[in-house]
């Protein structure tokens, strides 16, 4: 997949953001010759994630109505009811791809924790399933354990996340 280098990005926080090492970042990229140097709106190629316009499915979350809403081909498929980042750890707005999975994290992250293209940040089931409708997280969205797992059967890696107001 292609990453657009954003404001404030070096090309070590887009390694740590899609769970890449540095090294492979500059296999994939051999235009870059010093990795110190890169630019807005420079075009930087993501190794083992596929693009995310060849995937069918988008997910969009309504912080704000706390839903997440699953699409296929831009046609509504299923809407999930989720817990969003509280006032002092927000969910950060966005466009996000997911870029791996993790079965049963432990702790508070339920059955499953789909990882966001930003680190510290992903999907999750939950330990406290009445804290869905709330904003009560690290900023994370949660979900109920059993609305994770059928999203996680659903949406393989590299889907586009989009989270706004």
């Amino acid at each position: 997949m292609k990453h657009i280098v954003k404001r404030g990005e070096s090309l070590a926080i887009i390694a740590k953001n899609y769970r890449r090492t540095l090294q492979q970042l500059l296999t994939a990229n051999p235009n870059i010759t010093n990795p110190n140097v890169i630019y807005v709106g420079q075009s930087i190629t993501i190794p083992g994630l596929p693009n995310p316009a060849s995937i069918p499915y988008t997910i969009d979350i309504s912080v704000n109505n706390k839903v997440l809403t699953l699409l296929r081909n831009g046609t509504v498929v299923k809407r999930y009811p989720i817990a969003v980042g509280k006032m002092v750890s927000q969910t950060p707005f966005g466009e996000f791809v997911i870029v791996n999975r993790e079965p049963n994290p432990g702790g508070p992250y339920g059955a499953m924790w789909l990882t966001l293209s930003k680190s510290g940040y992903g999907i999750h089931g939950t330990n406290n399933p009445s804290s869905i409708g709330k904003a009560v997280s690290s900023g994370c969205i949660r979900m109920h354990n059993k609305d994770v797992l059928e999203l996680a059967s659903t949406v393989p890696n590299g889907t586009k996340v989009v989270i706004h107001s």
